[in-house]
């Protein structure tokens, strides 16, 4: 039942905001040289990599690590790609990664193919199995500002409590989160 969900879910979604989709590329594009999408290497289900697309929100020639690695974040940052990262705008490409089965619309983040710390504590407490999420527990209960202990222990928690009626509130909660950009630290 969560397959068919996500699937009518991004479906819906890609052709809803395909207008907003268009949008975002073009002004993307124009503020920086590069790229409107940026598609990052992530760890899936089973710890398998997989390639997820964002809208650029940095300069061409960033270091591909966690936002948090580099030494001034902002620095590579464009000014539209923090309003995108505040508003998670730049995540929304990620619907094609839900319609294809790489991700589900809730679920842990997918990790960066370099952050072995969280893949090995995700693997360790199980949470491996499950389809990363566009959005997930964690994310709505701290996002960018929880040490990935924090992280993992959420991430288990939505294992152990997944539903639909879990999920739909992760979604409203998310909604919320993106709204007022709350746990965006960079």
């Amino acid at each position: 039942m969560k397959r068919v969900v996500d699937i009518a879910g991004a479906l819906a979604g890609l052709i809803l905001l395909s207008p907003l989709l268009l949008g975002l590329s073009v002004a993307v594009r124009l503020e920086s040289p590069g790229p409107a999408l940026h598609w990052s290497r992530r760890i899936g289900r089973h710890n398998r990599v997989f390639r997820m697309p964002k809208f650029r929100t940095m300069r061409v020639g960033t270091p591909d690590v966690a936002t948090h690695l580099l030494a001034d974040p902002d620095t590579w940052v464009t000014p539209l790609g923090r309003l995108l990262r505040r508003t998670s705008l730049d995540e929304l490409p990620q619907l094609w990664s839900v319609l294809i089965g790489h991700m589900s619309l809730v679920g842990p983040r997918p990790a960066l193919f370099n952050q072995d710390d969280l893949v090995a504590l995700r693997t360790a407490h199980g949470v491996e199995i499950l389809r990363p999420g566009l959005t997930g527990w964690a994310q709505i209960n701290g996002r960018d500002e929880l040490p990935i202990p924090q992280k993992v222990q959420l991430d288990r928690e939505y294992l152990e409590r997944r539903s639909l009626a879990f999920d739909l509130r992760i979604i409203a909660g998310t909604l919320l989160a993106a709204v007022t950009g709350r746990g965006v630290s960079h």
